[in-house]
């Protein structure tokens, strides 16, 4: 486990059976759990996550969304996601991690794994009930990748990454988000633009900003948001900026002035308003209601 000034951040490494130096890691999600019975504060991770519970309850909670879990449920977490569980009776399933190296991407290539709306880091997309066809699938793809794990040649890496992408293309098929109806070219736009607002939010808040890098116009940003996601583009970057500070609270040792600084707003007074304005509360009371959690029975 690796510390920033902000919250845990766990690596691949860390929770690999043996410390094992490995890219990509599947394993029985109850073995799982009882391997890493402590890790119950929020935390993130430096890989990309996934579950598909098969038996069990409890909830589980996303960059502070929380979700019930139930039977034939997936859900994703991409790198620096923050996450938190409690659940109320034994849960099983299936858990895979893997690293952003175990799909290299050529220069000038796009990634394989593009496109995949519950890979896109948004929390309300990440988690997918899946029909109980697509359940059993899912479940014979897990089995086959653990017995893969066993085979030692040249061919492992690459048929797991293929057992895995099919995994994502089955999840597609399922999702409610997958689908989208736009002009050519708009969701490329848009990923670029949700790019672009990752590595800028706390510097960049206004679409216009945005807009000028993407080399089209304001209004031709908000209208491609309000189609494809159904909120404009102010939003997107606002919900990003709300995102931070929320994942920046957590550690109470950062005083709220700090956060404010980091994602540059001008005093702490305006933050306030910002925050107050888009939750409801005051950063100092969502701190405080995190640092109050409702007992939980086990957590990971």
């Amino acid at each position: 486990m690796k510390k920033d000034n902000r919250i845990p951040v766990y690596d691949l490494c860390s929770l690999q059976e043996q410390q094992r130096q490995d890219d990509f890691l599947i394993e029985p999600f109850a073995a799982y759990l009882k391997r890493h019975p402590n890790l119950f504060i929020p935390h993130r991770h430096n890989f990309y996550h996934l579950v598909l519970f098969t038996a069990g309850s409890g909830s589980h909670t996303i960059d502070f969304e929380q979700f019930a879990v139930s039977k034939g449920q997936l859900y994703f977490m991409v790198p620096g996601q923050v996450h938190s569980w409690q659940f109320r009776d034994d849960v099983d399933g299936y858990v895979i991690n893997f690293s952003e190296a175990f799909f290299p991407v050529p220069a000038g290539q796009a990634s394989p794994l593009e496109g995949f709306s519950f890979l896109e880091g948004v929390a309300a997309q990440s988690v997918i009930q899946l029909d109980p066809g697509a359940v059993k699938k899912s479940v014979q793809l897990m089995k086959e990748m653990l017995l893969e794990r066993k085979i030692k040649d040249r061919w492992q890496t690459e048929r797991l990454r293929l057992l895995l992408l099919e995994l994502f293309i089955l999840t597609a098929r399922n999702s409610p988000h997958q689908e989208r109806t736009a002009g050519p070219g708009s969701d490329i736009t848009l990923r670029q633009f949700r790019k672009l607002v990752e590595q800028h939010y706390a510097s960049m808040h206004l679409p216009k900003d945005y807009a000028a890098q993407l080399y089209i116009t304001p209004n031709h940003l908000n209208a491609l948001c309000n189609e494809l996601l159904g909120k404009p583009a102010g939003e997107v970057i606002r919900d990003r900026i709300l995102l931070e500070a929320k994942r920046l609270l957590v550690n109470a040792s950062v005083h709220i002035n700090e956060i404010a600084w980091q994602l540059h707003f001008a005093d702490n007074s305006y933050f306030t308003k910002f925050f107050k304005k888009q939750t409801g509360i005051t950063p100092e009371a969502f701190r405080k209601a995190l640092a109050n959690p409702l007992p939980k029975a086990s957590a990971i």
